[in-house]
């Protein structure tokens, strides 16, 4: 036996996983492994390749990620009296990320082809072995929720800012001109000042602002408004009322006809037809703008109201919810996205009764299975989603018309870090967090996919058969 088994038994035995083995099994162990050294930043295994090795990092830190992904995004973190790669009784059949050294590292490598020898020489290794295995997947497994949820996190971010901010930019428009027509209606009054109206002519007047004011706005196409425009500027230049062509702008809007004008000019005949006409039109414009205003800061409510209900802010991890709810809150956090081509059809039984979940982590499953749908259709479709009752579960179905699901790859779409988007476009981890959430939930998910029509169909029981603690 060489100085080098010699130092490698050593090694073996700083690691918590090997320390208290006897002397056989560690030299048993280090005449079947061959030490590799990685120089800093160079790939120890590479994403796809075949898993066929359990590997002992001995010496420096090794970390893994999918290939493409740029920043210091990592996955996995490896070091020194770590053992990782395949391991036995592991169903992996391929690395699933690329990993590299962070510094000079020494890593001692054992081929899978050993471990029948391996445990049957060493039986004690094998459950140690698969509480290695469980601990790695657990910490995988945080690992790839909270990533989930930083990715989820920014995709919802960034179209809740441009959904908020339309609004908003409306809001602050809409009030800068409020402004304006406030001070044209203060101009109107004062001018209506100058004249003497009589009794009848301010109950006229009285009653033309309540019914301008309390008058639904029209349902009309653009080429019908502006012939209703032409009519109104023609009436008004007739009988030489100033800025008749504003005047007629505004009156359109709120639907008006040139038989209203008529009513007018029978109560206010003359020059004072043009005063009246003119405060009746700054009047429209200021009860229209704080209409605007009004439908503005309603959509950020009901933004923020949405936000609320998504998150479950404020309220128990786990309760009693409607599924239909947090379905509907999932709906208008990916507006920015369904608006842009894609036709929602909804099929809700809504007689289900509520299902004790942790609705914040069935809301993540209803946005990664319509954001996958919606990338699917390539943003333009049909997004059919469908409750109804089984037995004693809810299911949900979220079904496109896009091309499809291969069938090469249905089987490996809920593997952790697969996908088929680009890279950049898609950690691979969206459909792992919906198993795994569904999963914790005691449910149960399944898909159909063939050209034109792929389904996802969620299945839930209405109670939990036990306490569950967080996923």
């Amino acid at each position: 036996m060489g100085p080098g088994t010699k130092t490698l038994a050593d090694a073996l035995r700083a690691v918590p996983t090997f320390s208290d083995l006897d002397s056989d099994a560690i030299e048993w162990l280090a005449s079947h492994m061959t030490v590799v050294h990685a120089a800093a930043g160079e790939v120890v295994t590479r994403e796809g390749s075949p898993a066929d090795r359990m590997m002992v990092v001995l010496e420096g830190e090794l970390r893994g990620r999918r290939e493409g992904e740029a920043g210091d995004d990592w996955v996995v973190t490896m070091r020194a009296g770590q053992v990782s790669g395949m391991l036995p009784y592991s169903r992996l059949t391929e690395f699933p990320l690329t990993i590299r050294s962070v510094v000079d590292a020494r890593i001692a490598e054992l081929p899978k082809q050993m471990f029948p020898e391996m445990l049957a020489r060493i039986p004690t290794l094998g459950q140690r072995l698969v509480n290695v295995m469980s601990d790695r997947i657990r910490e995988t497994a945080r690992s790839q929720e909270q990533r989930q949820k930083l990715a989820a996190l920014g995709k919802l971010s960034a179209g809740l800012a441009h959904e908020l901010n339309n609004p908003a930019a409306a809001a602050r428009r809409a009030a800068g001109n409020l402004r304006e027509a406030i001070e044209a209606l203060r101009a109107a009054n004062r001018r209506l000042d100058e004249f003497a109206f009589a009794p009848a002519q301010r109950d006229c007047l009285a009653r033309l602002d309540q019914q301008l004011a309390t008058r639904p706005a029209p349902d009309e196409d653009a080429l019908e408004r502006s012939d209703r425009e032409e009519a109104l500027a023609a009436w008004l230049e007739r009988r030489a009322v100033p800025d008749f062509r504003e005047l007629a702008a505004s009156l359109a809007d709120a639907g008006l006809e040139t038989s209203a004008l008529e009513e007018i000019d029978r109560c206010f005949p003359g020059e004072l037809l043009g005063a009246v006409v003119t405060r009746l039109s700054a009047s429209l414009v200021a009860g229209r703008l704080a209409d605007e205003i009004e439908n503005s800061t309603g959509r950020i409510s009901e933004l923020v109201r949405a936000i609320k209900e998504y998150s479950y802010m404020d309220q128990a991890p786990e309760q009693e919810i409607d599924i239909h709810q947090g379905i509907e809150s999932t709906l208008i956090m990916l507006r920015h996205r369904l608006k842009q081509g894609i036709t929602v059809i909804r099929e809700f039984d809504r007689t289900l009764p509520r299902i004790c979940a942790r609705g914040s982590e069935l809301n993540q499953v209803w946005t990664n299975l319509i954001d996958n749908a919606i990338d699917a259709m390539g943003g333009k479709g049909e997004l059919r989603i469908r409750t109804a009752r089984e037995l004693d579960r809810a299911v949900v179905e979220i079904r496109d018309n896009g091309p499809g699901i291969p069938l090469e790859i249905r089987d490996r779409i809920f593997e952790p870090f697969f996908t088929t988007k680009n890279v950049g476009d898609g950690t691979g981890l969206g459909l792992d967090a919906v198993y795994r959430i569904v999963e914790n939930h005691h449910g149960e998910v399944r898909v159909e996919s063939r050209p034109g029509d792929t389904r996802f169909r969620v299945l839930l029981p209405f109670s939990q058969p036990r306490a569950s603690g967080p996923a």
